[in-house]
């Protein structure tokens, strides 16, 4: 029969319409007007979030913009004022933590959650036990279900080694073999990469591809703008406790990210700029310390840090890097070896006597060594000089001097809070370690240690931070920095030192050094890279 281009078309239209449309998948979470308050401030503002199934979502934004809130939200941690949580379509109210991972949600932190002298298996196990009966744990069948997980998705491990025996991206790698073992969807990863070697981050890429492509969700953290380009699959920023923007990796790059988070243009890449390095400030010889166990984790250490340089150490986390700083500021007694600064022997001073001899230091453990976060913000940003002129004459407090140089140093770090009474405890910890690098940065110095001195903040600060510290060597200051953050090192130092297992293996200079090999470095310390993670024994591995 023929019909008339009419009737075919009217034809062809309602087969279509008899067609079966295929099934429209929920977004495995979605977030939907967001809102939560607290005294003076507005954490979240109406957030919308959407993750489909099998992708790595990114979530970007500056300290305080709301992202901490926003994911204790999800993980029970914190209620909503207004707005609604949907997994798989369906709302839903999630009650605290337990009840999240119940719902197949489950958070992997910056700081790892996991017990060093415990085993792999007894780390996962913590709270989820596999039991052959009322008493008996079915260990058996835990750590075969342990390895066949690590099997699926790309990483073999020994169930019975020591945790504390693994190299820092393994240990990565059991915080999320636990979120697995308790059958997470969605995986909440804060800042995964934060203490890892350029290595360590492809290969713990590799292994977040491989849970995307098995279906599960990952809402991704991450301050380093290149790698949420690599990894991402959508990115979504928040600022102020809004969200701002929503981009695609392929439409966007670091600059644009960069000024969405932080509201104007950020120069990525300070310029350094020519050191003038002068007089050596800081002489370490042969210096031995030791942890809290009693083992020597400092080994015969030399090192000379002149004023008016930047002398990077780069090390993965473990290395020994934050007892030699320790000692050298004088909350660590050495067990050998001889410190002088300025030609002063400081081997075994106090803290004080080394801070009054023109030390300042930006510890890695700020809540340890850096705050005392029950005090006002004010009185932490005079910890050190609170007994001195013109915050005190004699035994007599000026409180409106503290004041006055609080308001100003706030101000001046952009540090975001409702005012300088509230307590250091309820910053975000980005707004925490802004609060110390004001208070160590406030004043002329001889030697500035910094040890992980950008940790957790977003690349608005990091630019401030990094031009400040180069501000401080151009003044003629020694810097000695510490941190786990190869970019940074590379950016900032002239001069670079590998440790490794508690040694200086190697010095480079820090405009020509090679990434990859200082990579390498502190991952093997020049020796052949060990292949099974077992193998890679002691805190350096």
């Amino acid at each position: 029969m023929f019909l008339s281009p009419f009737a075919t078309e009217a034809v062809m239209t309602i087969e279509a319409a008899m067609t079966p449309e295929a099934p429209v998948i929920a977004p495995a979470l979605e977030m939907r007007g967001i809102t939560k308050r607290y005294p003076g401030v507005v954490a979240n503002d109406h957030i919308d979030v959407e993750v489909r199934p099998g992708e790595i979502h990114a979530l970007l934004g500056e300290n305080g913009a709301g992202k901490t809130t926003l994911m204790n939200i999800l993980y029970g941690l914190a209620r909503p004022d207004e707005g609604v949580i949907l997994l798989d379509g369906r709302e839903t109210t999630i009650a605290g933590p337990s009840d999240a991972i119940a719902r197949g949600i489950n958070m992997v932190h910056q700081h790892f959650m996991l017990v060093p002298v415990f085993t792999v298996a007894e780390n996962i196990l913590l709270g989820e036990e596999t039991m052959a009966g009322p008493i008996f744990l079915d260990r058996k069948e835990a750590h075969r279900r342990i390895v066949e997980l690590g099997k699926r998705f790309g990483f073999e491990i020994d169930p019975e080694a020591k945790v504390g025996s693994l190299s820092v991206g393994w240990q990565q790698r059991v915080e999320i073999l636990k979120a697995l073992y308790r059958d997470a969807r969605i995986l909440v990863l804060d800042e995964p990469t934060a203490v890892l070697t350029p290595q360590e981050t492809q290969e713990i890429f590799a292994v977040l591809r491989r849970l995307a492509q098995e279906g599960h969700s990952i809402v991704f953290i991450s301050h380093k703008l290149y790698e949420v380009l690599d990894i991402a699959d959508r990115i979504t920023v928040i600022r102020r406790g809004k969200v701002v923007g929503q981009r695609l990796p392929s439409e966007t790059d670091e600059d644009d990210l960069a000024a969405l988070m932080v509201g104007r243009n950020v120069q990525l890449t300070v310029d350094r700029g020519d050191s003038k390095p002068a007089d050596v400030a800081l002489e370490v010889r042969g210096l031995e310390v030791k942890d809290d166990r009693g083992s020597v984790v400092v080994q015969g250490v030399d090192l000379d840090v002149r004023s008016g340089e930047i002398l990077g150490i780069a090390g993965v986390a473990g290395n020994g890097q934050d007892e030699l700083v320790e000692a050298i500021v004088g909350l660590r007694r050495p067990s050998g070896g001889r410190i002088t600064l300025r030609g002063q022997d400081v081997t075994r001073a106090s803290p004080r006597a080394v801070n009054e001899a023109g030390v300042a230091y930006v510890p890695a453990d700020r809540h340890r060594f850096g705050l005392v976060l029950s005090f006002p913000l004010a009185d932490n940003l005079v910890l050190t000089d609170y007994y001195r002129r013109p915050y005190a004459r004699g035994v007599l407090r000026n409180d409106q001097a503290i004041e006055a140089s609080a308001q100003e140093r706030i101000r001046e770090y952009d540090v975001r809070t409702p005012s300088a009474t509230v307590r250091a405890s309820t910053l975000s910890g980005g707004n925490q370690q802004k609060l110390v690098v004001a208070r160590e940065f406030a004043r002329d110095l001889a030697l500035l240690v910094l040890d992980q001195p950008t940790r957790g903040l977003d690349v608005g600060s990091i630019e401030f931070i990094h031009r400040q510290t180069i501000a401080k060597r151009d003044a003629g200051t020694a810097v000695l920095l510490v941190s786990a953050e190869l970019d940074e090192v590379l950016e900032l130092s002239d001069r670079i030192a590998v440790m490794y297992r508690g040694r200086i293996v190697a010095i480079r200079d820090g405009r020509t050094a090679d990434k990859n090999e200082i990579g390498l470095l502190m991952a093997t310390g020049g020796q052949a890279r060990a292949a099974a993670p077992v193998a890679e024994t002691g805190p350096a591995a």
